[in-house]
């Protein structure tokens, strides 16, 4: 196993430990206007007594809402497998779809018999530590983990339905259950790894830091060096680890940042204000996420945007309409008032912007 890699996990569970105390001992005090954007709209609380009796399983919600699960969602969801199935022996290893399976040694089957001991995140990487090997998944957007308490005996049949996987337990207590990863749609992009240590996919070999583990002085440095749009930089996983389409609206809106400025061009006073907006929407959606059902996951990241997947809606801060950019399969969306001084960026699909 990688040396570094008993760090990293550690990190990841300071990040679930710390997460409450983030608003009292921050790096940085808050600027006026990141404070005005973060107390914009009612607080959120998780009521442990609303679960499904049976199963923890999500259906894709409606709306335009990017589908990727992004730092939040995946290290809500690495602390639910710590919960769930650390401690547990993985049983039968149902493959439903090869093609979701990018290695074959170890084989799927190795998996069979081991301890469950950890569970962590790489940026949007998930995995789950089997004495000694690693069964790691990246999700991608239609991609999601389905946790049940009473999974079906029957093997799935390959190429039906959304199933690309399912893992089966025995708990100390003699339960069984077991989770999916499904994807929805037509484009099959979940990804499946089974290593001996994290750093051999590929994926997570080349991620930059963690967006929740950089430093400001390290994230000033990346961006200086980028002659990018601050909204393609933010998303760069080999610069900054773990933040999509999604969060990445939400933390250039914080900041009053417009998606299309250059992330060189930022002042140092813009750069420490993007990275405390970084800090307070990742920490923010963290805190509504932990704890929750897998199940239920999806519609909290729904909850808690402002911009995102809300164009035609008024901004919660100004009162502006939320407008939206759209460019190949994807799209954002921001606020003109509170990011552009009030100008329109011109639909990607018209091929120019609004001066």
């Amino acid at each position: 196993m990688n040396a570094a890699e008993p760090q990293l996990r550690t990190n990841n569970r300071n990040i679930v430990q710390d997460v409450e105390h983030e608003n009292a001992s921050r790096r940085t005090p808050l600027s006026a206007a990141i404070r005005a954007t973060a107390d914009a709209g009612p607080a959120r609380t998780f009521d442990p007594t609303n679960r499904a009796r049976d199963t923890r399983s999500l259906s894709v919600p409606a709306g335009n809402l990017n589908r990727v699960p992004e730092l939040p969602e995946v290290e809500a969801l690495a602390q639910f497998l710590r919960e769930h199935a650390v401690g547990a022996v993985v049983g039968r290893v149902d493959v439903a779809a090869l093609s979701a399976v990018k290695t074959f040694d170890p084989p799927v089957t190795a998996l069979s018999g081991r301890d469950v001991t950890g569970a962590g995140r790489w940026g949007k990487f998930l995995g789950l530590e089997c004495s000694g090997i690693w069964l790691i998944t990246h999700l991608s957007r239609g991609g999601w983990l389905r946790w049940t308490d009473n999974p079906s005996a029957t093997p799935p049949k390959p190429g039906k339905g959304p199933l690309a996987l399912r893992v089966h337990f025995f708990t100390p207590e003699g339960a069984t259950p077991a989770f999916d990863l499904t994807e929805a749609g037509t484009k099959k992009r979940l990804a499946v790894y089974i290593v001996e240590d994290p750093q051999q996919v590929p994926g997570i070999s080349r991620l930059g830091p963690d967006a929740l583990e950089v430093t400001e002085d390290e994230f000033a440095q990346i961006l200086d060096a980028s002659t990018q749009r601050i909204k393609t930089a933010l998303v760069e996983q080999s610069l900054l680890a773990g933040i999509g389409n999604a969060y990445s609206d939400e933390i250039l809106h914080t900041a009053r940042i417009s998606p299309f400025a250059t992330a060189k061009s930022l002042s140092p006073e813009k750069v420490s204000q993007l990275y405390e907006a970084m800090r307070t929407v990742l920490l923010d959606a963290v805190q509504r996420s932990v704890g929750q059902d897998a199940a239920r996951l999806k519609g909290e990241k729904r909850s808690g945007m402002r911009v995102h997947a809300r164009t035609g809606l008024p901004c919660p801060v100004c009162g502006d309409t939320v407008r939206e950019v759209s460019f190949a399969e994807r799209s954002f969306q921001y606020c003109p008032t509170c990011q552009t001084g009030g100008k329109i960026l011109a639909d990607r699909r018209m091929s120019r912007l609004l001066k």
